[in-house]
């Protein structure tokens, strides 16, 4: 799985070389395919329940598993790239939100509060800790930056199937004033253990955290229409703590 979350970081990172005004989604979705039948893999989304392409890019307010399209990307917007890659017999899966040529200050500081979020959360996996500890972590870092974190998605387990348990929710509660108060309910009890792999996607929006279905039937937007962020690393639980598989080094 390290083997392979590298070639996929790789991957990504050849992708993202690609987001600049004028581009179509649907292009990225082509080169992120060609890239992953040239490393011998496969994409684990394509067909995954339906899902007709390799490469999620949601835009702007969407955010996540929307479907690439002829849509244009244009000065100002940000996308998430979320891919998943098959290598081995196992599964990858990480995702960037990457600006398209210059951004507002506001959303340069929803990236950077989105990429603090993740690396917070990673922090809170090592053996002996609570699946909910993630949660909490990133729900108080996220609103204490006046942002909202989406409830109604959530980061997984991962390894011969691209989804497994346990869930991994971005919050405790739905309420800010509760956040420390709350005991962990369902899968937020589960305790991480050495050898676990976890994929943790905190998805941070701008206005509030309600979401509804994207046009295309297969994505999520937020509800409010404001803007949206996601990014995700997946993680294997060693003795030490979390190392990140989903890297280029």
């Amino acid at each position: 799985m390290a083997e392979g979350g590298k070639i996929l970081a790789e991957i990504v990172e050849e992708v993202k070389k690609e987001v600049k005004p004028g581009t179509k989604t649907s292009e990225l979705d082509r080169l992120a395919e060609s890239l992953i039948l040239k490393s011998g893999g496969e994409c684990s989304f394509k067909g995954y329940r339906g899902y007709p392409n390799c490469l999620c890019v949601s835009v702007n307010e969407e955010i996540v598993h929307a479907v690439p399209s002829e849509k244009v990307l244009k000065e100002g917007d940000i996308i998430s790239l979320d891919l998943g890659f098959f290598y081995k017999g196992f599964h990858s899966d990480m995702a960037v939100t990457v600006p398209v040529g210059k951004i507002s200050l506001e959303t340069e500081r929803l990236i950077e509060v989105t990429k603090k979020a993740l690396e917070i959360g990673i922090e809170k996996v090592k053996p002996g800790n609570r699946i909910g500890d993630i949660g909490r972590a990133v729900q108080k870092y996220v609103e204490g930056q006046s942002f909202n974190v989406v409830r109604e998605l959530c980061g997984h387990g991962i390894g011969r199937k691209i989804h497994e348990d346990p869930e991994i929710l971005n919050c405790v509660s739905f309420d800010k004033a509760t956040v420390d108060k709350v005991k962990f309910t369902g899968d937020g009890n589960v305790e991480i253990k050495e050898g676990m792999v976890l994929c943790l996607e905190p998805m941070v929006t701008v206005g509030d955290w309600h979401i509804k279905e994207t046009q295309d039937g297969f994505g999520y937007k937020t509800k409010d229409d404001s803007l949206s962020c996601h990014f995700e690393h997946m993680v294997a639980v060693t003795k030490n703590g979390a190392k990140i598989l989903t890297v280029v080094k």
